[in-house]
């Protein structure tokens, strides 16, 4: 696969790092205390917001009530690095694209700490525009991130490509505009019709391949 673009935008989590085994962790652990199925919780916060899966789940709790436990979770992500590492090429692929010049950002559902993270425990270069939860009103589904993302870099978002592997983040790509690339497996009717990478070694675009913005 060949991708010319004006602009690059990367979800985090499933797509540049894979934390799958943490995630899993500490909200498996998250749903027990509070009597939920993890695996229903799971499907339902993977691409989101943090806060918007515990509104989801907790609806009953204040919002300040919902903060604290918010902040809670994400003070134990920080922590907990272990067994993150790269989707196989991620590492090599942003390191090519910053070294080239080519407009690069990653917009994730994750508080900027946390997501600063996780990419330097996978050796993922951080790159210099990197949306995060803080920096939106409105998280995955919602396609704001990825139009702030390409506001910032300065590029339009129909010249965007967007990678992303989970459905919140895939519907918000779509919406956005922009080209969109699903990494990974996931299948669903957004999908339908959209390319695919399996992860960014075999048949995926490296910085040969790329075509640099005039």
């Amino acid at each position: 696969m060949e991708i010319s673009a004006a602009g690059f935008l990367f979800d985090m989590d499933g797509t540049l790092v894979d934390s799958h085994a943490v995630v899993e962790s500490v909200w498996g652990e998250f749903g027990r205390r509070h009597g939920l199925d993890p695996a229903e919780l799971l499907a339902y916060a993977h691409g989101r917001q943090a806060v918007d899966t515990v509104a989801h789940f907790l609806p009953h709790l204040s919002a300040e009530q919902r903060a604290e436990l918010v902040a809670a979770l994400v003070a134990e992500e920080v922590t907990r690095t272990d067994g993150i590492v790269e989707v196989p090429g991620a590492a090599a692929l942003v390191a090519g694209l910053t070294a080239s010049g080519v407009p690069m950002a990653v917009v994730t559902s994750a508080p900027r700490a946390l997501a600063v993270a996780r990419l330097e425990a996978a050796g993922v270069p951080v790159p210099a525009v990197l949306v995060a939860a803080e920096d939106v009103s409105r998280g995955k589904p919602d396609p704001q991130g990825y139009l702030l993302a390409a506001e910032r870099l300065g590029v339009p978002i129909e010249g965007c490509v967007v990678f992303e592997d989970a459905e919140a983040g895939l519907v918000a790509a779509v919406a956005s505009g922009g080209r969109v690339v699903v990494v990974g497996g996931h299948a669903s009717a957004t999908t339908e019709g959209l390319e695919r990478l399996r992860d960014y070694t075999a048949g995926a675009p490296g910085v040969e391949s790329v075509s640099l913005p005039s």
